[in-house]
């Protein structure tokens, strides 16, 4: 057996997994979940700097940094759900 024509079918495998394509409940699902880990560890990383700064181990920039991004995130989030939360209000508002 020709070895070439062995990596080429271990290859086109391969390339023939990662090229399927996903639905697209799936794909929300999967960035909806990687905005809340994102978001969850934004917060987690603030409040372990927060930490350090009370016990004297961390920079106070890298402590305003922190809560600079952790600020970011909360207010993004909150601006978020007002407008799924308005979205929300104008589909009820719809009539029948």
């Amino acid at each position: 057996m020709d070895i070439r024509a062995s990596l080429a079918s271990q290859q086109y495998a391969a390339s023939r997994q990662a090229a399927q394509p996903t639905s697209n409940n799936e794909q929300k699902v999967n960035s909806f979940t990687g905005v809340a880990q994102d978001f969850a560890q934004t917060l987690q990383n603030g409040e372990q700097t927060a930490m350090a700064a009370l016990s004297g181990d961390a920079d106070p920039h890298a402590l305003v940094q922190a809560l600079a991004q952790t600020e970011l995130a909360v207010e993004t989030a909150v601006t978020v759900r007002d407008k799924v939360v308005e979205a929300y209000q104008e589909i009820l508002r719809m009539p029948v």
